[in-house]
């Protein structure tokens, strides 16, 4: 009987040795497309299909590391689509600056993402699990959240209620 105490006792020895292997004081922020998983559907963006123009000379000069005319074009493509002159919003710039200009207009803080990591770890700090999700390094990144899910259908009800119309929201699953 000694023998087999012993026995557990070193293999309890060896998961907690390993477990201090762990780092943490800093552990691995959890990304939403982890490359784990598969191949990231974002990261593929569509071009424009390849055309002969009718004449050859009309063509720009060759530049590399520049643009290409069926590379995707957001806001050229969004002006465009707003019946805009695309020719004058390239030539002005693009529309980043209007649109942090007016997000940040009631003021912004140049250090938000050090900030965000730091209030990130402090939460994750607090809320590591229960022993044995400490031991066998299960997520609980989800868990640790959980307090600040919004619950979308509740929302919904709220805008609803509110008098807002919301024809496209799909219904609650049952």
């Amino acid at each position: 009987m000694a023998v087999r105490q012993r026995i557990f006792v070193a293999l309890g020895a060896a998961v907690l040795a390993l477990a201090a292997c762990s780092d943490p004081e800093n552990p691995i922020l959890m990304h939403a497309a982890s490359q784990e998983r598969g191949p990231d559907e974002f990261s593929i963006l569509p071009t424009r299909p390849l055309e002969m123009p009718a004449d050859l000379s009309s063509l720009p000069p060759p530049n590399p590391g520049g643009v290409n005319r069926v590379d995707p074009q957001p806001e050229v493509d969004i002006v465009r689509a707003l019946g805009g002159n695309p020719a004058a919003a390239v030539a002005r710039g693009t529309a980043d600056g209007a649109i942090v200009t007016h997000a940040s207009r009631m003021g912004r803080d140049d250090n938000i993402r050090a900030q965000l990591a730091a209030e990130d770890l402090a939460i994750r700090q607090r809320n590591r699990g229960r022993l044995l999700e400490r031991v066998f390094s299960v997520n609980v990144y989800h868990r640790a959240y959980e307090a600040m899910w919004l619950d979308k259908y509740a929302e919904l009800e709220r805008w609803r209620r509110a008098g807002v119309r919301t024809p496209s929201a799909p219904p609650r699953p049952d």
